[in-house]
């Protein structure tokens, strides 16, 4: 009956991630911290019933966008909703190559490695793919994590966090051209361009600690 009690043993994939990440060194500098902008496009907004369809990032690291070091991975479709396919064209039957949704993640823990994650509203996107972790018995993320809407809030409305900006708007301040909006890999690029931009104007103003824009209590160590 013992082995009824004993804890359940974790894949390797995950117990790879949650290595890397707990024995990330610390940094030197902002420049020695590899960030991976991401994106998900999803079947709608629901945590529970709705699912992942892709997944896009790229790394940015010693302030260059390093399009060399991106990822994009299409999710077979067990959950379908025509309605929002206008908004991101994935059908469920298109012509991408898809994968399962555990092998979609093992890719992309692999990929994400000990970076910190940036996305916009990033929230959402986490417990998207949270959830999906949570349905492989493994999870959550424990990523350090920033969100481009939450830092230009940081910097412009410090009295006013209650406002939420959308990624066009912020593109359209700051004059980034959006190409391919809607696409995971479209949007994760435009969230890398915007968060250059963010944190040229946060150094700017103070200086290059990000500890008090980390997500739920991380801490980057700078």
């Amino acid at each position: 009956m013992l082995h009824f009690f004993k804890k359940k043993k974790k894949p390797e994939f995950w117990k790879n991630y949650i290595s890397k990440v707990e024995n990330c060194k610390k940094y030197a500098s902002l420049n020695d911290i590899r960030f991976v902008a991401l994106d998900t496009e999803t079947t709608g907004f629901d945590y529970e019933n709705d699912r992942i369809l892709c997944i896009g990032a790229v790394a940015i690291k010693a302030n260059s966008i390093l399009v060399s070091d991106s990822f994009e991975i299409y999710i077979q479709q067990d959950v379908f909703n025509k309605e929002t396919v206008k908004i991101h064209g994935i059908r469920k039957n298109g012509k991408e190559v898809k994968v399962t949704e555990q092998e979609a993640l093992i890719q992309f823990l692999a990929y994400l490695d000990d970076a910190v994650i940036v996305a916009h509203h990033t929230n959402f996107d986490v417990t998207m793919i949270n959830r999906a972790l949570e349905r492989l018995n493994v999870g959550p993320l424990i990523s350090k994590q920033l969100d481009t809407n939450y830092i230009y809030k940081k910097i412009f409305c410090p009295t006013d966090f209650k406002k939420i900006f959308t990624l066009d708007e912020l593109c359209e301040i700051y004059s980034i051209k959006m190409h391919d909006r809607h696409t995971a890999s479209g949007d994760a690029l435009l969230t890398a361009q915007l968060f250059l931009k963010l944190i040229a104007r946060f150094k700017k103003n103070h200086g290059v600690n990000l500890n008090n824009l980390i997500q739920t209590n991380y801490n980057l160590n700078l």
